[in-house]
């Protein structure tokens, strides 16, 4: 009898790791490690997503990226619920960036931002259910220059937000993927000097994000050609992650979030070559997960010269030359279902899907109720 219950206690040992061992993922996972489509564009509105595929799915594609800003005034549930049901449907990997508003007092720069904002917007997130794995937050934007913090720079307080963010996102979800924020490489507030004050100021900050924000732009005057090695053109985030590295212990993947060619400087077909070359010979690094130029559509100066389609929402030869360069099929950790529909004590919590060569695993939570006699009957023995 002693035998037959050995026997039946390890028989169901092995069934649970064999069944439930999808679930047994705790932490993000590495998106340099799995097939990855590092192409995306960034966008303003959520009603761009569908138009935002197309482009970054293009030419055999899969799980491109797309990177869109929330504002503390925009936390609607069933807004940005549709947001992220849409992007599962359209296989789109989301990185939202966080961004105050324009101050009360001040419309020419954005509010700095508090730890109550940071606190907020970690709750709203929490509540949502993102279409993979891995939920990317870009902690605030540009944060060298005074018109995006408060007026004036602060190396200081941006190091204790980051840090900050990074304990209280992990905190509701070990799936945050925590990136500082993209520093504007033309800014006189050099964001080499930025990285070492935030440093300074919070020993180890660059070991307690999990990838690092970049805007690689042709500087000087979005104009300047891909091949150019410097730390003020495209090649820039080579710069940054180097100096990352030097100042932790963790060697931190790239996040471009913001960079592309003015229009008011060189023609559609230059752009789109220049695309071509950066993609194919520069942003090719290993340690890139994503690149999303800036901006899919915008109607109005400044960023019209940035563009990629045309005013009216047409292709144009720009947008054409992007969707002609070769793609990548991703297979990123996906969601199955929104996790805003789940209850906390139920057992479907963790019920995500798998991919393995194109295909999707699942163990429904019909088959995970069915098993519950057996394993009953198993232990009675």
């Amino acid at each position: 009898m002693y035998n037959c219950h050995m026997k039946c206690a390890l028989f169901v040992l092995i069934f649970l790791l064999f069944f439930f061992k999808p679930f047994l993922v705790f932490a993000i996972e590495n998106p340099i490690s799995i097939p990855n489509n590092k192409f995306g564009v960034h966008i303003l509105f959520t009603s761009e997503l569908n138009s935002a595929s197309n482009l970054i799915n293009s030419t055999n594609g899969d799980w491109g990226y797309v990177t869109i800003p929330i504002q503390v005034n925009d936390r609607d549930l069933e807004k940005w619920q549709g947001f992220m049901d849409s992007a599962r449907k359209n296989h789109v990997i989301p990185i939202i960036r966080l961004a105050t508003e324009g101050d009360y007092f001040n419309t020419s720069f954005w509010r700095r931002p508090t730890e109550e904002d940071v606190l907020d917007f970690a709750n709203f997130l929490n509540s949502l259910g993102w279409p993979v794995k891995n939920r990317y937050v870009i902690v605030f934007n540009e944060v060298n220059r005074g018109d995006e913090w408060g007026g004036i720079p602060n190396p200081q307080e941006y190091a204790r937000i980051l840090s900050y963010a990074a304990e209280i996102f992990k905190s509701l979800s070990p799936d945050f993927f925590i990136i500082s924020a993209g520093l504007d490489n033309a800014s006189e507030n050099n964001q080499y000097n930025f990285m070492i004050q935030m440093n300074q100021n919070v020993p180890g900050i660059f070991n307690k994000i999990d990838g690092l924000g970049s805007h690689s732009y042709p500087n000087p005057g979005f104009s300047q050609p891909p091949w150019l090695i410097t730390n003020k053109n495209i090649s820039s985030f080579k710069f940054e992650r180097n100096l990352a590295v030097e100042l932790s212990d963790k060697d931190l993947p790239v996040f471009i979030t913001e960079t592309g060619w003015s229009r008011d400087r060189l023609s559609e077909n230059q752009i789109g070559q220049y695309f071509n070359y950066a993609f194919d010979s520069v942003w090719s690094d290993k340690n890139v997960v994503a690149v999303t130029p800036f901006l899919l559509l915008a109607g109005t100066v400044p960023f019209s010269q940035f563009s990629i389609l045309s005013e009216n929402g047409d292709y144009n030869a720009l947008a054409h030359a992007l969707q002609k360069i070769p793609k990548v099929q991703g297979k990123p950790t996906i969601n199955i279902v929104s996790s805003s529909n789940l209850s906390p004590n139920n057992n479907n919590t963790f019920f995500k899907i798998f991919p393995k060569d194109n295909q999707y695993e699942s163990l429904s939570i019909e088959r995970a109720q069915a098993i519950k006699p057996f394993l009953k009957w198993l232990l009675k023995l």
